[in-house]
């Protein structure tokens, strides 16, 4: 058994414990950085990097079947795909990015990268194999993984969730998706534009039930116009093998689907309950999420969580700002704080939807009197010119203050386009900022002031 004392212990090597290595490292301090399994996280190997690359190649097949209707002459016979070079497509990125990052860490001159499984001794000590390390300070940046309830029949069948997908190697004949969120609609297109049959299967009445109705039943719109099957209200999801297929039977009315692959994407599962915390007293809430302050402070001093492990966002961009946060108050003197963040992020569908802030029925929820502004991307140049004329664009306002509540673009570029909406809501500009804006024509984020100069009450 080997003892060694650092300055700072980091657990996990996601989007937030390599760059808080680097900064630590750069104010002389000794890191032991310390990683289970690839370095990069969900990211950089399972998550938005290998599976946007993957999305490109769909909508590169997707664009070469529809040639014809831009005046383009193809080729005789069907657009096909060939899914090994894809797959070594996405590879090679995933791969590449994380090779940079070990490059990187590699070169700080007083971080050691230690691979293995850490788990608390005590709340300034964890042990990675045959090393005992210990540091006053010490940073979980441990992640998450997909969630796998136990549904009658799931142990009877091979299943594929977001991580096992990237190592896929052939193409679905059907794919089933269980689950109608965010990564499950993103595999439903991305597979259906290669050429797999796709199903999608959602308990809830609607798809991405965290949207406002307008959103996803936009979006339902967007997956069948590419017949893509979905169904919704599902209850009492059932598995069971049928010959070399699977079937998933659901209700109402015991309605079946037989495929040949199945993507359980059900959720996401704080990857807390094999580190040992009770060791080091560190308290969980009810589902595995480390307790944080505002400042991404343990209930252990000496001790952080950031990024997924501790439930305050479940993004690349959320993670990294948790780092930013606790780099700030460690080492600039600058009380950053995680309620400083308004909530944005993306869906990744074609065309994608890009969101901040409130929803509308957050906003009802508030209380607020309210100003909404909205327009359909057929009213939108650059939307018509590209042939991309699904979705639409909608701006929340306070109709007291003038603030800017939220902001939604499912279109060509909406998840570009919201961040001009983002930024001024950081800057606490009031909505007439936007309305008197000059934007560039012809693009779709040139009808953001054009809708804040038509807001009407919402009701």
């Amino acid at each position: 058994m080997t003892a060694k004392t650092f300055d700072a212990i980091i657990v996990g090597a996601g989007q937030a414990g390599p760059p808080l290595a680097g900064r630590l490292n750069a104010a002389g301090m000794s890191v032991a950085l310390i990683e289970r399994k690839l370095v990069g996280g969900t990211c950089v190997n399972t998550g938005c990097t290998p599976t946007k690359t993957m999305v490109a190649s769909a909508y590169a097949a997707h664009l070469a079947r529809s040639a014809a209707d831009y005046g383009v002459v193809t080729l005789s016979g069907p657009v096909g795909v060939n899914y090994k070079a894809i797959k070594a497509r996405k590879d090679k990125v995933s791969n590449d990015a994380r090779g940079n990052l070990e490059d990187w860490i590699a070169g700080m001159d007083k971080c050691t990268l230690y691979r293995g499984h850490a788990r608390f001794v005590s709340a300034n000590t964890v042990r990675v194999g045959d090393d005992l390390l210990s540091a006053e300070k010490i940073f979980l940046n441990t992640g998450g993984r997909a969630s796998v309830p136990g549904l009658p029949g799931i142990d009877g069948i091979s299943y594929l969730t977001n991580s096992s997908m990237m190592d896929l190697d052939v193409l679905p004949r059907h794919l089933i998706v269980v689950g109608g969120s965010y990564v499950s609609l993103e595999f439903a297109q991305m597979f259906r534009r290669f050429g797999s049959e796709v199903t999608v299967i959602e308990k809830s009445p609607r798809l991405i039930g965290r949207e406002d109705e307008d959103v996803s039943d936009a979006i339902l719109s967007i997956l069948e116009n590419e017949a893509i099957a979905v169904h919704l209200g599902a209850d009492d999801i059932r598995f069971a093998r049928r010959g070399n297929e699977i079937a998933v039977t659901f209700s109402p009315g015991k309605a079946a689907a037989v495929g040949s692959h199945v993507l359980l994407a059900l959720g996401r599962t704080p990857n807390t309950d094999d580190l040992g915390l009770d060791k080091a007293g560190v308290e969980v809430d009810k589902r595995g999420f480390i307790v944080v302050d505002d400042q991404l402070r343990t209930s252990v001093p000496g001790i952080w969580a950031m990024g997924d492990c501790n439930g305050k966002g479940a993004f690349t961009h959320t993670s990294y700002n948790d780092y930013e946060i606790v780099a700030a108050n460690l080492l600039d003197n600058d009380p950053r704080k995680v309620s400083d963040r308004i909530e944005a992020y993306a869906l990744y569908i074609d065309p994608p939807l890009g969101r901040c802030g409130m929803t509308e029925a957050a906003v009802r929820k508030s209380g607020r009197r309210a100003l909404v502004g909205q327009r359909p991307m057929t009213r939108v140049s650059r939307a018509v010119e590209k042939g991309e004329t699904q979705g639409f664009m909608k701006i929340l306002v306070d109709a007291d203050t003038k603030e800017i509540l939220g902001c939604s673009v499912l279109g060509p570029g909406g998840d570009e386009a919201v961040h001009c909406v983002l930024d001024l809501m950081y800057a606490k500009a009031p909505v007439s900022t936007l309305a008197r804006a000059v934007h560039i024509h012809p693009n779709v984020s040139e009808l953001l002031p054009t809708i804040a100069q038509e807001l009407k009450p919402l009701v």
